[in-house]
């Protein structure tokens, strides 16, 4: 996720006017939206240090992951405390690394579950490595996670500071998945994303346990038992896969990932079916191909699965922030579809969730100032625009 710099006004203007006259064939079609409104948006809470992500843990509290290793939780009383403080183990240099993503346990709030609850942070530790990590919580202690727990279940060599990934959820399977961005640099140069025995460039799907190395790997995950090939993938070929969601209906997997300089691209995997599904073993194309076009080689498309949408890296855009599908209960806007957005220019599209693999040209929903560095869903469905400046904002009608 590049934090790039923000446009300036004057640029700003002239891109409105650029974007409502002329859209280049194959990007966003359509005319402008108004800039968001009050309407449209209601301020959460300002004041965070670089936000990141935001979730919840099935009931009615919020977590927002600060990039410098804390984590804050919204009570039931509505008030807003440090729920975990590991700024000591993560580093927060270069433009992307930092405590990247959290994920609860799906028997976070089973109360025949043992006495403490476990979740899960993706960070890039002191040695700028990825460190994927168990923490508990005692079930009498709801907003307070104990931080001399961490059990670390995966340490990936990173060998660049950009290109993390970082986010981590569970499905509907109950296997943690982690989206691995391809290393760095530019171009993919050690070709990473299209190694099966690499775990960068990939979504990976593993068991956690109690076991010696806190995990297993699925026996259906596609490269079980393969040479070449690594057991815990299940997924190749991303070059960035900057946020992810499981669709809370369906199952389904929606990745942003983000591109080289051409094109941004979403890319969607339909849900587990008896082990395998559509998603599984998917090879997404990076560094073969960018969105829809050739990057490197022949232009062969066999093997390969395209993105279901995809826009320009051009006219302020540079960094797809991938969202989630609305599927609340009563939602008026934007139901039954997949909301996402751009992290320099600040625009938030949606596409229909409803069609298959299909290509489809995004919507322009909203033109806002914000660095969109993350979406968020709540226990209840409603969806969030997390701001790398500080603010989390509720999407109103979602």
């Amino acid at each position: 996720m590049p934090f790039a710099p923000r446009r300036s006004p004057s640029r700003r203007r002239a891109l409105r006017v650029l974007l409502a006259t002329s859209i280049a064939a194959g990007t966003l079609a359509g005319v402008l939206a108004s800039p968001v409104a009050a309407t449209h948006v209601s301020l959460v809470k300002s004041g965070f240090a670089s936000p990141v992500f935001l979730t919840h843990s099935g009931d009615s509290r919020l977590y927002v992951v600060e990039r410098r290793g804390v984590i804050k939780v919204r009570g039931t009383d509505y008030v807003w405390r440090i729920f975990l403080n590991i700024d000591g183990r993560v580093i927060n240099g270069g433009s992307e690394q930092g405590l990247l993503g959290l994920a609860f346990h799906p028997d976070y709030n089973n109360s025949a579950a043992w006495g403490y609850r476990r979740f899960y942070v993706n960070y890039i530790n002191n040695s700028g490595d990825t460190q994927i990590a168990e923490y508990l919580r005692h079930k009498d202690t709801r907003n307070d996670a104990l931080e001399g727990t961490e059990r670390r279940l995966l340490r990936i060599d990173q060998p660049y500071s950009n290109h993390n990934g970082g986010w981590l959820g569970f499905g509907k399977d109950r296997y943690l998945y982690a989206a691995m961005g391809d290393g760095g640099s530019s171009g993919d140069p050690a070709e990473r994303a299209q190694d099966k025995g690499s775990l960068l460039g990939k979504i990976l799907r593993i068991i956690p346990n109690a076991s010696t190395t806190g995990y297993t790997s699925p026996a259906t995950n596609p490269f079980a038992g393969d040479t070449p090939g690594d057991g815990r993938i299940w997924a190749l070929g991303l070059r960035n896969p900057w946020r992810v969601s499981h669709d809370r209906l369906t199952g389904d997997i929606w990745i942003g990932d983000v591109g080289q300089n051409r094109q941004e691209e979403i890319d969607r995997s339909l849900a587990n079916d008896g082990g395998t599904g559509a998603g599984w073993g998917v090879n997404y194309g990076w560094d073969r191909w960018e969105g829809r076009l050739v990057y490197e080689g022949s232009g062969s498309r066999t093997g390969y699965r395209f993105p279901i949408a995809v826009y320009s890296r051009s006219n302020g855009n540079c960094a797809v922030t991938g969202g989630y599908v609305s599927r609340r209960s009563g939602a008026t806007t934007l139901a039954g579809r997949y909301v996402f957005g751009d992290y320099c220019s600040g625009r938030i599209w949606s596409i229909s969730a409803g069609s298959p693999d299909n290509y489809e040209t995004p919507k322009l929903e909203y033109d806002t100032s914000y660095n969109i560095s993350s979406f968020g869903e709540d226990a209840s469905g409603r969806l969030y625009v997390v701001d790398l400046n500080g603010s989390v904002y509720r999407l109103n009608g979602t």
